[in-house]
């Protein structure tokens, strides 16, 4: 064996073609995404009337409480920058680097760290084929405000109105993928430090995306309530050979 292919074999558990297989299993995920998007657009006024009713239900239980949020934000341009940059990259970007460390760091680990994600955020997108709700940001006479209007890249972008769906706010994918993937890598994580920032992640992620009027924070009750069930699902399956 070359210097290189040991090297090689040392980075990668079980070598290129398995990290590719993992990467082409993220890419049909992606793929189920948009044809769950492509159903859920076209019920816009199933849409409009769920989001009416978890506006309704958050004022009947006196916890309306995102416009003041959005009011905070609003007046710090730092908050903006934050809080924007936090709702488009903790999906996706975030997401996979944390899968990438897992898989190459914590090995071990990777298959119940994926399997969950992947569980949870199947369970996510049926509740967008049931459920489909229009997210606060569409309600400006309701209070809410568009945040991310006021920023270069936002939903009314050509590249980001192609391919994201506009009425997902119910569950929120967000914050269930943020609290499987911070209690994750708190629990590998050696320095303090980096356990405190990852414990921290998804409480900033669920300000990040009900500041920005993207999400209600029943979205986010719903989807950490997904991200249990996962894991509980996940864990009550017995490890087979890895062979994926």
């Amino acid at each position: 064996m070359t210097g290189y292919a040991a090297t090689d074999a040392r980075r990668l558990p079980r070598g290129w073609v398995h990290l590719f297989f993992q990467l082409a299993i993220w890419m049909g995920f992606y793929g189920v995404y948009q044809v769950v998007r492509g159903h859920a657009d076209r019920d816009i006024l199933k849409a409009f009337v769920n989001g009416e009713w978890v506006i309704t239900t958050e004022r009947h239980l006196g916890a309306l409480f995102e416009p003041s949020l959005q009011r905070l934000v609003d007046g710090s341009q730092l908050l903006i920058d934050l809080t924007t940059y936090t709702y488009w990259l903790s999906q996706f970007a975030v997401v996979g680097l944390a899968l990438l460390w897992v898989y190459l760091r914590r090995h071990e680990r990777f298959y119940r760290f994926r399997n969950t994600l992947i569980l949870a955020n199947l369970l996510g997108l049926g509740g967008y084929v049931l459920v489909p709700t229009a997210p606060p940001r569409m309600f400006p006479f309701e209070g809410f405000d568009d945040t991310l209007a006021q920023t270069g890249i936002n939903h009314s972008s050509g590249f980001v109105a192609s391919i994201a769906n506009q009425y997902a706010a119910m569950p929120s994918l967000h914050a269930m993928d943020a609290i499987i993937v911070g209690l994750t890598m708190a629990a590998l994580v050696r320095n303090r430090w980096a356990k405190v920032v990852w414990l921290l992640w998804a409480p900033w992620v669920w300000f990040s995306v009900m500041s920005t009027g993207n999400h209600y924070w029943l979205d986010i009750v719903v989807g950490v309530a997904l991200a249990g069930v996962a894991y509980l699902l996940v864990r009550r399956v017995r490890p087979a050979p890895r062979t994926a």
